[in-house]
């Protein structure tokens, strides 16, 4: 299904199914760029290969395509676990990712009731105010409760030129990121992978672990960072072998290392490895 699944995100389908990791089993994704790779970061580790496609997203074709994948995993016995956004870059800067999510949050309700809406984030449209106003009700409440999975891939902005390379300034998304943990919960994902032959040094470390505490304590007495997820590189990507796959062990470390911050700082947070 893997390989299945790489093959039609690349043919421009908007819908695709896929075994996740940290998802625990079946993710079927919703992709809103199925032409072309739209994307606010340049990750050197990012799998989607370069392409274009003449297929167009319409919050129409997903719906029936979602309905179909549905009923597929349905025949087939698979339970889905999530409906999830990501797709060939970052969701929320597609102008259809809000009507998206409710025609999906409609199609879910009815089909797969107890599978979560998940988006997987870089989190820079947070620095949008109407898009982290819209983000913030999504996962606050109401019927939608959407599981935001938001990416901090680096503690120091050095690190974050090389692993993210991105244009947004990096003091100003730690302050978006800090804004949106005092009011909204979300999960914490970050990759841990070698860039260059080096891997991330210990001060970066440091550095990540001190923003995952500072970003738990903007909740008040409650931190909205509910879990944090640390991943490292399992697919194939473009500009391999710029970025490579460490060794389970480090990232153990890394998660053992958080795990004692957090333990420290009064935080029951769980933090899960998928190597």
């Amino acid at each position: 299904m893997e390989g299945h699944r790489i093959a039609r995100r690349e043919a421009g389908f908007i819908v695709y199914p896929v075994i996740s990791r940290r998802s625990g089993g079946l993710s079927v994704g919703i992709n809103l760029f199925p032409d072309r790779k739209v994307c606010s970061f340049d990750c050197p580790y990012c799998e989607v290969f370069p392409f274009e496609s003449d297929h167009s997203f319409t919050v129409g074709a997903m719906e029936r395509e979602l309905r179909l994948e549905l009923a597929d995993a349905a025949e087939d016995g698979f339970e889905v676990k999530d409906l999830c956004f990501s797709g060939n870059g970052e969701p929320t800067l597609s102008p259809d990712f809000f009507p998206a999510l409710e025609a999906a949050t409609r199609v879910r309700d009815v089909s797969v009731p107890g599978a979560s809406l998940v988006l997987i984030t870089n989190g820079t449209t947070l620095l949008d105010p109407g898009i982290e106003r819209g983000l913030r009700l999504a996962a606050s409440g109401g019927g939608q409760r959407l599981d935001i999975w938001l990416k901090l891939d680096a503690g120091t902005e050095a690190w974050y030129r090389r692993i993210d390379r991105a244009s947004v300034p990096f003091a100003a998304l730690m302050d978006a990121f800090g804004r949106f943990a005092a009011t909204a919960p979300f999960t914490l994902q970050t990759m841990v992978c070698a860039v260059g032959g080096e891997a991330p040094p210990a001060a970066e470390a440091e550095a990540l672990e001190a923003t995952v505490l500072r970003l738990c304590a903007g909740g008040g007495g409650r931190p909205n960072v509910r879990r944090v997820q640390i991943y490292g590189k399992a697919r194939s990507a473009p500009e391999d072998p710029l970025a490579e796959p460490l060794a389970p062990a480090f990232l153990e470390a890394r998660a053992a290392s958080l795990r004692e911050a957090l333990r420290r700082a009064g935080y029951d947070v769980p933090v899960s490895v998928f190597p």
